[in-house]
């Protein structure tokens, strides 16, 4: 494993897409600072056990000073800092309806707060680096909901299409600092989220997806890592749908 001398930090790398992110950004030679609330100590074992390097630090990323600790890790861990995941999110809770007359108070600000604030205060946090540094990359999670409407998901939808937003403003406002911000759109990923779910559900719904089958997070972790290599340097303020053709359809 060749070390490019690049240090990501990624929230949500405990599982799913985040972990699926951590591990390819540290197969292409980042260092990586594994971000979550739970089991990030867990993907960052596994990555140096594959002989990168990794640490890992718990992290609400609702919480600004917790996002200083990660700024503070990675630099003392690795030297500096040049990637920013922003992968960690949430949906609404088993139990919870998610429309506009249904949804509580308290959930909305619960998934408003984790998804977008979240992601502003990782942004706000590694930015002063990058741009000290002359150069960055962000790469930011939004969702096919922050571009078509989907039943069921308000709050969500409101979170995210927000994160489209703020991913085109940012990257026009530092652009000439140096630093790329993009955001991908994932569709029907395979995650650990479906676990519980009937697999005769999860069958229709891959029939609507023209590719014929639902994501899995190492598709997402391979956009992320072109947007953080060099071969993504042209490409700023864009949010890319990975969603086996289903947006197109």
């Amino acid at each position: 494993m060749t070390d490019n001398g690049k240090v990501a930090i990624v929230t949500g790398a405990g599982s799913g897409i985040g972990r699926a992110t951590a591990k390819r950004l540290s197969r292409d030679g980042a260092s990586i600072v594994c971000a979550d609330i739970a089991n990030a100590e867990v993907t960052a074992a596994a990555i140096e056990a594959d002989g990168g390097k990794a640490t890992a630090v718990t992290i609400d990323v609702r919480d600004g000073d917790a996002w200083a600790r990660a700024v503070e890790t990675a630099k003392e861990a690795f030297g500096s800092l040049h990637l920013l995941a922003n992968i960690a999110g949430v949906t609404s809770g088993e139990n919870e309806t998610d429309t506009v007359i249904d949804q509580t108070e308290e959930e909305w600000d619960r998934i408003v707060s984790t998804n977008l604030r979240g992601s502003w205060l990782g942004m706000k946090a590694v930015l002063p680096t990058m741009l000290e540094n002359g150069e960055g990359r962000i790469v930011n999670i939004a969702s096919e909901a922050a571009l078509i409407g989907i039943p069921g998901l308000a709050a969500y939808s409101a979170s995210k299409g927000a994160i489209a937003a703020l991913t085109r403003q940012a990257a026009i406002e530092y652009v000439k600092g140096g630093v790329n911000i993009n955001a991908i759109a994932p569709g029907f990923i395979r995650t650990e989220i479906q676990d519980g779910m009937d697999w005769k559900i999860l069958d229709e719904m891959a029939e609507g997806i023209p590719i014929g089958h639902f994501g899995k997070p190492e598709d997402i972790a391979g956009m992320a890592a072109y947007l953080c290599s060099e071969d993504g340097k042209y490409v700023t303020g864009q949010v890319f749908a990975v969603d086996g053709g289903w947006n197109a359809s």
